[in-house]
């Protein structure tokens, strides 16, 4: 049994930390039915917490109901904390600053609920919502959730080929969407997006509600687009509908190997039972503080930490329009932090890599008084030791490294400063969070000893608040994360743990890559790239970053006979890229070359390319069908300088 899974082995010393995870695995029936206490149920859990009886389908808090909005927003704006601070809007791209109090927030969820209500949106009814960083988006989820109806957020900086994917999926009955998103000093229209996305759906949205911004006005189209701002005035307060535990919550898609996305589904019960725990036990985070997850509402740790866990324990979250540099400089975040009391902060390393790199000394942070924050937590991808020690003797407090996973919604690994603040290790996150049983397998499902890489596993069933199922499609969940070891769930990370029992990830065993934070599937861009009418095939790989943690790189072999200038038919490419998949994957590379390295079998070998291009020890594959090709991908990626 390896260390994370709480263990006790020579020389260690059983703290509160361990007591607790063990706890937690000896009986999670018990161990979450009290942590179940810290919300407000319409009916209570009863005798039974955990549903077993369809595993691998398990279920939590069974026969249980209650409204996910009610205990985010009504019970504090009516049990006390109605004129505390629920939400602040940090905008430096428009120079604006908004305040939404428990009550101020409850009511505008409360009618915009209304809008959604008028339009037909009931119980279990989806509702996609395409906005940019601002309060409406947050409104726009929780007013779909306190009509039990299914939000499914996309992130603003996808295209609309990837968003029209996403409705065809979801069929939403309304589209909540803005008429511009804001990047820098850039205006991006949102609507003329939305449109073409819904030109290439088979199941077009009855409605659209649009935000019309300042700084781009929409056209809208008569009978389905409705004006935000007209219909919320005449829309009236809409009351909670109380839901089952186990009803789903939300949508929310990453990215799948094969290109074609999946909608990870959340439920009601475990996700706030869960997120309320790991605000105090993880975050160290009490009632009244002010919490800011820099990151986008559209990715689960903006659902997770910007939007459902601080309101659900009453605390202040930052909702930040904005960049970590370049809105206005490399201070920005230090200016947020003083400016609105930031006890705890949440963020990617890449941000941090990012102001390293403007302002390698700091002397932006002299402007600031920063003494309210104690604590920043990192996440989304490596933290790389080097910005971990710059971030610390910069900010000289804890800089915590946590690991979790969109399919997970909550971290997964993480020194968890509520219960036991354990000594740091840089480049590790830690040990497992209470809940998480995480093993390290090799490839026959055995666990591997102390300090062996495998692939990072956690024993089934899986606490609360995790996914439950792909939607739509319970044999690709089984099929995507449970069928490589029986009994339990396949995170796709490799990684081993040390003698410590601290775990230590490595980077993805698929073909999903991590850029800033940002999973993105390589085969959703090589779909692009196939599109170029001169490319006859090409494989796309994440390549290490400084900044961004990987970039995608194309490599694409052209059609016989195609004579081209390369450079022009790579910068096509990558508009094609830009166009399909958007900006935020952050493609900027195409080499052309003769041929691809694969196996005999036709399968092309990313990971050595992957290694190649990182510099690794690459051990040339048996099944090889020529290795003088990977000479010639050696030549390629030096002479790009990589």
């Amino acid at each position: 049994m390896t260390a994370t899974t709480g263990s006790s082995r020579a020389g260690d010393a059983p703290g509160r930390y361990q007591a607790v995870h063990q706890r937690s695995l000896a009986d999670p029936e018990a161990f979450w039915r009290e942590a179940a206490s810290a919300v407000e149920w319409v009916t209570p859990p009863g005798d039974r917490v955990l549903d077993d009886t369809n595993a691998p389908f398990y279920r939590w808090f069974p026969g249980a109901e209650l409204n996910t909005c009610f205990n985010a927003l009504d019970r504090h704006a009516d049990g006390g904390r109605g004129a505390q601070l629920a939400l602040v809007y940090d905008s430096p791209v428009t120079s604006t600053q908004r305040r939404y109090t428990y009550r101020q927030l409850r009511d505008e969820v409360s009618r915009f609920a209304g809008v959604l209500a008028g339009l037909g949106v009931g119980r279990g009814d989806r509702v996609v919502v395409y906005m940019p960083m601002v309060p409406e988006a947050v409104i726009a989820m929780l007013a779909t959730v306190r009509l039990g109806a299914v939000h499914s957020v996309v992130f603003g900086g996808f295209a609309s080929h990837e968003l029209a994917i996403r409705i065809d999926d979801a069929r939403p009955k309304v589209v909540v969407s803005a008429s511009c998103g804001i990047e820098g000093a850039r205006v991006i229209p949102y609507k003329p997006l939305l449109d073409a996305a819904l030109d290439q759906t088979s199941f077009p949205p009855e409605h659209c509600v649009i935000l019309q911004r300042p700084e781009s006005q929409a056209e809208l189209a008569p009978g389905r687009d409705i004006d935000w701002s007209e219909a919320l005035a005449a829309a009236s307060p809409t009351s909670c509908t109380t839901v089952a535990a186990t009803d789903p919550l939300y949508i929310l898609y990453t990215s799948g190997t094969t290109g074609v996305p999946k909608g990870v589904v959340r439920d009601h019960g475990g996700h706030a039972v869960a997120l309320a725990w790991t605000m105090s036990n993880v975050y160290g985070m009490s009632p009244g503080e002010v919490f800011w997850a820099a990151s986008d509402v559209g990715w689960v740790v903006g659902h997770s930490y910007i939007v459902y866990a601080p309101l659900l324990v009453g605390a202040t979250t930052v909702l930040y329009e904005g960049k970590p540099v370049g809105t206005p400089d490399p201070g920005a975040f230090w200016r947020v932090i003083s400016d609105h009391g930031v006890s705890v902060m949440f963020t990617a390393p890449t941000a941090f890599r990012a102001i390293k790199k403007e302002d390698p000394s700091g002397r932006y942070l002299d402007a600031h008084d920063i003494s309210c924050l104690r604590t920043l937590f990192l996440a989304g991808e490596r933290l790389d030791p080097d910005t971990y020690e710059w971030a610390s003797k910069l900010l000289g407090i804890p800089v915590v490294d946590h690991w979790w996973q969109t399919e997970t919604g909550w971290p997964v690994a993480a020194n968890c400063l509520g219960i036991e603040a354990l000594p740091i290790k840089a480049g590790s996150p830690t040990k497992a969070v209470p809940g998480y049983d995480v093993r390290i397998l090799d490839d026959a499902g055995h666990e591997c000893p102390a300090g062996t890489e495998g692939s990072v596993a956690i024993r089934l069933p899986l606490p609360p608040g995790t996914l439950t199922t792909i939607y739509g499609d319970d044999e690709r969940f089984v099929r995507s994360y449970l069928s490589r070891f029986p009994d339990y769930y396949q995170t796709g990370d490799g990684g081993y743990v040390d003698e410590d029992g601290y775990l230590f990830i490595m980077g993805r065993i698929d073909d999903v890559i991590n850029v800033a934070g940002h999973r993105l599937s390589t085969g959703s861009i090589e779909e692009a790239v196939s599109q170029h009418p001169d490319v006859a095939e090409c494989a796309v790989i994440g390549i290490a970053d400084e900044l961004k943690g990987q970039v995608p790189v194309g490599f694409v072999v052209l059609k016989a006979g195609v004579g081209r200038d390369q450079d022009e038919l790579a910068d096509e490419v990558v508009a094609l890229v830009r166009q399909r998949v958007g900006a935020v994957a952050s493609f900027k590379e195409a080499i052309v070359v003769d041929r691809l390295p694969k196996t005999r079998s036709g399968k092309i070998l990313r990971a050595t390319m992957r290694g190649i291009a990182d510099r690794a020890a690459v051990s040339v594959p048996s099944t090889i069908d020529d290795p003088v090709i990977l000479d010639e991908i050696r030549d390629a990626l030096t002479r790009r300088g990589a």
